[in-house]
């Protein structure tokens, strides 16, 4: 664990005290020792009540504290116009746009027509959808918010306003995206999808699908980078609608941690 981080997270936890003014000596535990506890739930994916237990506390607190810093977190989490306008001032010759199904525990809410709203059938497990702005090279640069597992990826980038924002930019900043997101007009350039009547693609078609593939390959790298960098993204055992802050938390400290934004 990097000291720098759990000193960057404990000055944010530090001032959300001082905005709450909450007085001395009324925490069971200061700032550091707190950051240490959310970092360590991020990074490893300890539990809750371990979490507790190493720190001499109740488990209904350790989980407050812990959503105390994945708050403190998220405040600084870049918004989307924030994201554009850093990729474009550094000259990014374009961004992908992916969403991926992050894992939770079993949550049986009854969705539209009786099924779960949890349930992503793309995926055949629980999870909710988070969708993943990143660089050419798969660096992420901005997280949205969750939608429930069972939505499309289209549906979820409509829901937050991306096509919306990337619209206002398309001209300066192609956006590339997979399959997931036709119908998005002329804002997101995805592959040509072959006609439904049987007849191939033409050798233009081809061609124009592979340099897509082949260019926004590295782009898939952003989901695994989070994944595979904070063991807590590969099954969040808190409440599903908590995801998005959990993963944006995640970004501000990769972020952070190797002091890139674009």
């Amino acid at each position: 664990m990097n000291r720098n981080t759990v000193e960057f997270l404990s000055a944010l936890l530090s001032a959300q005290r001082r905005r709450r003014r909450t007085r001395r000596g009324r925490r069971a535990l200061g700032c550091f020792t707190q950051a240490v506890l959310v970092i360590r739930w991020l990074l490893d994916g300890t539990r809750v009540a371990q979490l507790a237990r190493d720190n001499g506390i109740g488990g209904s607190t350790s989980s407050r504290y812990l959503h105390e810093g994945i708050d403190a977190l998220t405040a600084h989490a870049p918004d989307l116009h924030t994201a554009l306008q850093q990729a474009k001032d550094a000259g990014l010759t374009h961004v992908n746009l992916d969403g991926v199904v992050i894992p939770t525990d079993r949550s049986s809410v009854p969705g539209p027509n009786g099924h779960d709203l949890w349930w992503s059938g793309k995926h055949k497990h629980h999870g909710g959808n988070v969708q993943v702005v990143s660089a050419p090279d798969g660096w992420p640069l901005w997280i949205s918010d969750v939608r429930p597992g069972r939505e499309h990826d289209l549906t979820c980038a409509r829901h937050h306003g991306i096509i919306a924002t990337l619209a206002d930019v398309r001209t300066d900043l192609p956006t590339l995206a997979d399959l997931g997101y036709e119908g998005s007009g002329d804002v997101l350039h995805v592959p040509i999808k072959k006609p439904a009547d049987g007849t191939t693609l033409t050798d233009d078609q081809k061609t124009f699908n592979k340099l897509l593939r082949g260019t926004r390959a590295l782009g898939e790298r952003a989901n695994a980078l989070l994944i595979m960098r904070f063991k807590a993204l590969r099954r969040v055992s808190l409440d599903p609608w908590r995801i998005g802050a959990i993963t944006q938390a995640a970004l501000v400290l990769l972020h952070h941690e190797s002091n890139r934004t674009w």
